[in-house]
């Protein structure tokens, strides 16, 4: 089998050493081709040829940014030609697609699991997100946001341009100085969805296609605890903001059941084959952890076993 590996060398939490035996022990696999990322949007390049060039499996290294880009390139596969499957090992501060895979968090162990389904003949096949708007026409692997979390995003981008070392708290730290310095109230969006009433003034509005929603740590942070890779989308949307409920909400999200499908501050969806945000001024929005910038309305829509997955 030919495979492809997109390495990030900018990945946080990997060494040279570690990305050499991992390459290593892939070769002893599969004939192995090592391409490294040199700058955004290039893991969309190099995964889009991947066909044309006779891989049949590309296996990614890095955060859930080189997983996004991965995954949208080998969905540009050309037609006519039969898409490679994927492998995603971990190199980032979060990981969240790969460890919602069930893949452990150590690129080590991971790339372990990934060999073993290799030399048994094991994969599984998913559902991804899609958006488009007037910007974009994209896939996202396990979330997408408006507003607060975006916002949260598009600073801790900044500050890693600034020599920030990304990390749970950091994004932490964030989220609670946006809260505190008001500058997330702001309840501009409204989320539509077929055969519901359009829910309006919202806050904040998550789309998932898996749980969880991101990671504190070792900590699932599940808003939608019934979202899964294999069916339609999940939403949801804060409709209050006062700090006392607000923190009740992020201690629910914390516990092992996550946040109940009804209750007080909020509104969800489940399964949903598609959804539309708006709002009424361009607010931050993000993919996959990613900030794409600030849009006024996004649609959303679920793509039924969109890609198949080694490991």
């Amino acid at each position: 089998m030919r495979a492809l590996f997109v390495v990030n060398p900018q990945a946080t939490t990997t060494t040279p050493r570690a990305r050499d035996v991992i390459t290593g022990a892939l070769a002893h696999v599969v004939d192995l081709d090592v391409a490294h990322t040199e700058y955004r949007g290039h893991g969309i390049e190099l995964a889009s040829e991947a066909a044309t060039k006779g891989y049949e499996l590309v296996i990614s290294l890095g955060g859930d940014g080189t997983v996004n880009e991965v995954v949208n390139g080998l969905l540009a596969t050309p037609s006519g030609l039969s898409r490679p499957s994927f492998a995603a090992l971990p190199g980032g501060s979060a990981n969240v697609f790969i460890r919602a895979l069930g893949l452990s968090g150590n690129p080590v162990e991971a790339a372990g699991t990934v060999l073993e389904a290799l030399r048994e003949g094991r994969q599984r096949t998913i559902g991804l997100g899609r958006i488009n708007s007037e910007h974009d026409d994209r896939y996202f692997t396990f979330c997408a946001g408006f507003g607060w979390d975006a916002a949260v995003v598009h600073e801790v981008e900044r500050l890693r341009r600034n020599g920030r070392r990304a990390s749970p708290a950091l994004y932490a730290a964030v989220a609670v100085r946006l809260f505190l310095r008001g500058d997330v109230r702001d309840s501009s969006l409204r989320v539509e969805a077929p055969g519901r009433a359009p829910a309006r003034d919202l806050y904040l509005a998550l789309v998932t296609n898996t749980t969880p929603w991101t990671y504190a740590g070792s900590v699932p942070v599940q808003p939608t605890p019934n979202s899964d890779f294999h069916l339609g989308l999940d939403g949801f949307a804060l409709t209050q903001l006062h700090p006392t409920m607000t923190l009740r909400l992020v201690l629910r999200m914390l516990s092992r059941r996550g946040v109940p499908p009804r209750g007080r501050g909020y509104v969800s969806w489940h399964d949903q084959e598609s959804m539309t945000i708006h709002s009424d001024h361009p607010r931050a929005f993000q993919i996959d952890g990613e900030y794409l910038g600030h849009r006024e309305q996004v649609n959303f829509h679920s793509i039924p076993k969109a890609l198949r997955i080694i490991g």
